[in-house]
């Protein structure tokens, strides 16, 4: 390669956002500035993460003085995510290059897996995930003749149309070569052979797992230069909920496409050649979405999340706006706030006065803020588990923090902990909400035996659109039928802390000052 191309191949590279040259993606922290550590109001927040950008490529600095714990009590690692993501695709089969702790949550994930499954109408079957299973020896000398093994005999067994490959933390430490085992499968058997780098330590936050699913499958598997492009098609970016996107976006004449989860390795391919792309949530969908954008020329849709009535219309009116329907979308909307007005208006009444708390992921959270805020729900207190000062398109309409902020107004007690439940016992103790929304149920038993019921978000759907806006108050007053049973429980157990910690006003009194570990 001559010196003048070099060049140009660089200058095209720092250009693009997102680099599908490379096997690997960038890191959440590398890429966005995301922090896991944080306290003070949302305002305050949103207004540090727009403070400052730099010039490569259109990118942020992170302006955020990030909390730095002196250890961690609990998290997940992106491994994982990548388990429920490229393992729920039909079709497909997932190598996990690993010890075989590292697949210790497939039961879990089956689970989910066969559930969603259900709740789609799709046939009932089991995922396919299958283990390395490294030891010691394979420590000292090397595994990579057991990834060469494995492949074999689960495309031998399964005849599937894509093999996915997921790093670990051991197969990282031993640098087993996993993109030339890959290579060389892909090129025996005729299939896709994905190597994605998602060992657990790579990445401060978990959530980069689900940026290394979605980089594997842009690069091996959507077209990349599609014969037809199908204008009525909508890909939606998801975990394993109900559909509640159909029924929506028929209203449009629009067809939707679901990925990652519980799509086959088709339904991914033919994400070149939709007429746009959305998602439930902006922690999960914008490295995809963007990238969809900058390589194949499908357009995000760059608007608010679809929860509550402000995020929801400019979210339709976007999409009319994008696929040339807007007068469908006017009378979509007209015809869907009329329809939940009386129920709504009940639901107000007997919602007013309740305090909620949210405990999710990043945007997920700032979107059901929203919807309680809808119901006349307060909300005083939220904790996300990370925080991306900017997502991957930096678009401003996709600033969720700030249209919670802006539109819904100012969250006083706001915080951000990677699911330390020694943390969330003090931002609880300070709030004393009547329930907690949560998605990830490790906290909810520490909640309960501090007398607060929670709603456990198995189906992530729940609370988008209008009718999310009903859904989700519905789940409310589920919950709180049960406080009187959880308010009973906290009486007749006991904290697993000292009476020091019980005693503390700053849940982040150690991690300002770690000195205090040791005394």
């Amino acid at each position: 390669m001559s010196s003048i191309e070099n060049r140009k191949m660089t200058t095209e590279t720092i250009k693009q956002k997102i680099n599908l040259r490379v096997a690997d993606c960038e890191t959440r922290e590398q890429r966005l500035g995301t922090i896991i550590g944080w306290t003070g109001k949302a305002s305050e927040l949103s207004e540090l993460s727009n403070k400052a950008r730099c010039g490569g490529g259109g990118r942020r600095e992170c302006a955020l003085c990030e909390i730095k714990s002196p250890f961690t009590q609990g998290s997940v690692c992106s491994e994982q995510m990548v388990e429920c993501q490229a393992g729920n695709v039909r079709n497909a089969v997932l190598v996990q290059h690993s010890p075989i702790g590292c697949a210790a949550g497939q039961p879990m994930y089956n689970s989910i897996y066969r559930n969603g499954l259900a709740i789609r109408g799709l046939p009932v079957e089991n995922l396919l995930i299958t283990c390395t299973n490294l030891n010691e020896s394979d420590m000292i000398f090397g595994a990579i003749y057991k990834l060469h093994q494995t492949i074999q005999d689960v495309y031998e067994r399964y005849k599937p149309e894509a093999i996915f490959i997921s790093t670990s933390c051991a197969t990282a430490i031993i640098a087993d070569d996993i993109e030339g085992a890959a290579a060389e499968a892909q090129e025996k058997f005729g299939i896709p052979v994905i190597p994605l780098y998602c060992e657990g330590f790579r990445s401060k936050h978990w959530s980069t797992g689900f940026d290394a699913t979605q980089h594997g499958i842009l690069r091996q598997i959507v077209r990349k230069n599609p014969a037809k492009k199908q204008h009525d098609l909508i890909n939606v970016i998801n975990l394993w909920g109900s559909d509640v996107f159909t029924p929506i976006l028929a209203e449009l004449g629009l067809r939707v496409n679901y990925v990652v989860d519980l799509a086959t390795v088709e339904q991914l391919a033919q994400l070149s050649e939709a007429a746009a792309t959305v998602g439930f949530c902006y922690t999960l969908s914008t490295y995809m979405a963007a990238a969809l954008e900058q390589e194949f020329g499908v357009p995000e849709i760059k608007a608010p999340q679809p929860y509550g009535f402000v995020g929801t219309d400019a979210w339709l009116r976007e999409i009319g706006r994008v696929t040339q329907r807007e007068n469908k979308v006017e009378a979509y909307i007209k015809r869907e706030r009329e329809a939940i007005a009386p129920r709504l208006k009940e639901l107000r009444e007997r919602l007013k006065g309740v305090k909620g708390y949210v405990a999710t992921g990043s945007a997920y959270s700032h979107g059901l803020i929203s919807v309680l805020r809808e119901l006349g729900i307060l909300v005083n207190g939220s904790l996300v588990f990370h925080h991306d000062p900017v997502y991957d398109s930096g678009d401003e309409r996709e600033d969720s923090l700030k249209h919670l902020v802006e539109n819904y107004g100012d969250v006083p007690s706001f915080h951000v902990s990677n699911r330390q439940p020694h943390q969330f016992y003090g931002l609880l103790k300070k709030i004393k909400p009547d329930f907690i929304l949560i998605r990830h149920n490790g906290l909810a038993p520490l909640a309960s035996r501090l007398g607060i019921p929670a709603a456990p978000l198995g189906d992530e759907h729940i609370a988008i659109g209008y009718r999310g806006i009903v859904n989700l108050g519905e789940v409310v007053l589920d919950v709180l039928a049960h406080k009187k049973f959880h308010e009973d429980l906290s009486e007749h157990v006991t904290l697993p802390y000292t009476n020091w910690w019980l005693e503390q006003d700053d849940p982040y009194i150690l991690a300002k000052h770690p000195e205090l570990i040791e005394q």
